[in-house]
């Protein structure tokens, strides 16, 4: 069971048993007999939880950042906030849209459930709108036959354990949004020459050589977007240094 369907269940076993309560047990109980158990655990949490599924569901809710393939922007261990009403709210469960808000715009940072497993959530930056042109080739974007400039960048102390130490950082122009890549030496994986299709986006990850993205497996229909990556709350990995906490990248926004 997902995490949004466990807590509507829960919403609902919990809120049930309050209005059984306050209807039919509690009028029929004398007045010096003690509440039941379950009905005082039942209005004890239900505040909490509908609380708890209304932020994560309509406003806010925290991700783990499991994977490299976001590398220089994200990197594993990195606790983020997604905003989860940029591009409209939708129902728990359901996921279907019931206000309209906004779209991706182009270099945005999302959250999406995996196309072929929606079970799965995958972060990637958007690169492709719905009716562009893309190509990616000599491991260069190019959107409606233009090329995305890139610059080559010095890699900082911080990235040499994070990066190969053969890869390189640049710095690439995407529309209007400059940002960072990693890519690595060696031979393209794939060629991309598409039309993205209408209410779909074209992502990839800054880790361009390794991250597995619509490259691969095609492009994500809007219907699976879950929000915008916006902000880095706690980065926390116990496998990259004896220091568990990385307290530079806590506290920074993601661009």
């Amino acid at each position: 069971m997902s995490f949004p369907a466990l807590m509507v269940t829960l919403v609902v076993i919990t809120g049930t048993i309050w209005l059984l309560d306050k209807w039919l047990w509690a009028p029929a109980r004398g007045p010096k007999e003690a509440e039941p158990v379950i009905v005082e655990y039942a209005k004890s949490f239900f505040p909490i939880i509908l609380a708890v599924l209304i932020v994560r569901s309509f406003l806010i809710e925290p991700f783990r950042i499991p994977s490299a393939s976001m590398v220089p922007t994200l990197r594993i261990g990195d606790f983020i906030l997604v905003n989860k009403f940029d591009y409209g709210v939708r129902l728990p469960v359901l996921n279907s849209k019931v206000i309209e808000m906004g779209e991706p715009e182009r270099g945005d940072v999302v959250v999406f459930r995996y196309p072929p497993q929606p079970q799965i959530d995958y972060i990637k930056r958007v690169v492709g709108m719905p009716g562009d042109r893309i190509q990616y080739k000599d491991k260069t974007v190019y959107i409606n036959g233009r090329a995305m400039a890139q610059q080559v960048e010095h890699k900082p102390i911080e990235l040499m354990g994070i990066m190969g130490t053969q890869d390189k950082l640049l710095t690439e122009q995407l529309g209007d949004t400059n940002h960072q890549i990693a890519v690595s030496p060696g031979q393209q994986r794939v060629v991309v020459d598409m039309i993205i299709p209408e209410g779909e986006y074209f992502v990839m990850g800054d880790n361009r050589d390794n991250s597995s993205d619509s490259r691969f497996w095609g492009t994500v229909p809007e219907a699976n977007l879950v929000g915008k990556a916006f902000y880095i709350w706690m980065s926390w990995d116990c496998n990259a240094s004896a220091i568990c906490i990385n307290g530079e990248r806590i506290d920074n926004s993601i661009n």
